[in-house]
């Protein structure tokens, strides 16, 4: 935890946006994008402490740590670009992890998301994005398994998925987006 909080200093205020970013939200059943550790999870289940939790990571190890915390959810190995745990759910959510896709790798996973998401539902992904301003860059990112986009870019690839977009909370190179999923109707 102290490598994440030296390299994202605003770490722990990004978790508090995502966690705030479900508030009012009735959650039977919630996903959990790159549960790693399990630090958003455990948030999301201390908020809506009735529901269903299932996570995925690509990290067997980080999972297992993350049992420790999350005794009762279902946790799987599995990448973002690998198809989605069957819905539906009420809330999806990612905290660190959707930047290691690039920008048809993000596209392609909020379209998958809002096929598990239940009319209604929402996403919200807390991330590392590329700010207007270059001297807002303080999360170090390689190039190589880093693939920060504009929060911009990922509000219009939301809304191309079929959700209502918006960014409630950005700091620097750290924003929380948010997309909810308008029922049929309203599409």
């Amino acid at each position: 935890m102290d490598l994440v909080t030296s390299e994202v200093p605003a770490y722990w205020r990004l978790q508090d946006a995502v966690g705030e970013a479900t508030a009012g939200m009735v959650v039977e059943r919630a996903l959990d994008l790159g549960t790693g550790t399990g630090t958003t999870a455990l948030r999301v289940q201390r908020r809506h402490p009735g529901a269903h939790l299932t996570g995925t990571d690509e990290s067997a190890a980080m999972l297992e740590h993350a049992r420790r915390c999350l005794p009762t959810a279902d946790l799987r190995v599995a990448r973002l670009e690998r198809p989605l745990p069957p819905g539906p759910f009420d809330l999806v959510v990612s905290a660190l992890a959707v930047h290691h896709l690039d920008g048809p790798g993000k596209a392609d996973l909020f379209a998958r998301v809002a096929r598990v998401l239940r009319p209604g539902g929402r996403l919200v992904i807390g991330d590392v994005v590329v700010p207007d301003d270059p001297s807002d860059v303080v999360t170090p990112v390689d190039g190589e398994h880093d693939r920060p986009s504009t929060a911009t870019e990922q509000l219009a690839w939301l809304t191309d998925a079929g959700f209502l977009a918006y960014c409630p909370w950005c700091e620097r190179d750290l924003a929380v987006l948010v997309g909810d999923l308008a029922p049929p109707h309203q599409r």
